[in-house]
């Protein structure tokens, strides 16, 4: 279910790309396909959104983006470094102009001392702006750390796409 604030954070996202005439894509790792919902749960996103991609294990982040396997061994899926290769890569790979990507622990098994439950990683890209990303450690139960996930990944997208 995509809440109303997802859905008017998505609308501003679908208004500025469809401003600039950009496309738009989503890789998500730990959201699942959720940050795709919200912005698809927006009438008229069509115009805007091109594609998105749940690249939930190491191999799809290689081979649907082309993250680098040394990246994901020295890092680790969840990570700055592989958040913003997701989105570069899904930027170098589909016809779009801005691209969004999500990977984390929702938990509530998986985290570690070093990167505990409710560690997301969202990274961005642009073509006019590169990629950058977006640390957070949310508190709650995997539903939340998943909403919440969205909600960083629309804003930060819309830093770059506004």
């Amino acid at each position: 279910m995509v809440t109303d604030m997802a859905r008017e954070r998505a609308g501003l996202v679908l208004a500025a790309c469809r401003a600039r005439g950009w496309a738009l894509g989503t890789a998500e790792s730990c959201t699942g396909g959720l940050v795709s919902a919200a912005l698809t749960a927006v009438p008229g996103a069509s115009a805007v959104m091109e594609r998105g991609l749940v690249t939930y294990t190491n191999a799809a982040k290689m081979d649907l983006l082309d993250v680098p396997a040394a990246t994901l061994e020295t890092h680790g899926a969840v990570s700055a470094p592989v958040a913003e290769a997701m989105a570069a890569g899904l930027l170098a790979r589909a016809p779009v102009q801005a691209a969004v990507s999500v990977t984390g622990i929702a938990g509530p098994n998986g985290g570690t001392p070093l990167k505990p439950v409710g560690l997301v990683y969202v990274g961005a890209a642009t073509t006019a702006a590169g990629a950058t990303h977006r640390r957070t450690i949310f508190a709650g139960d995997r539903d939340t750390v998943r909403s919440r996930s969205v909600a960083v990944a629309l804003d930060l997208l819309l830093d770059l796409v506004a």
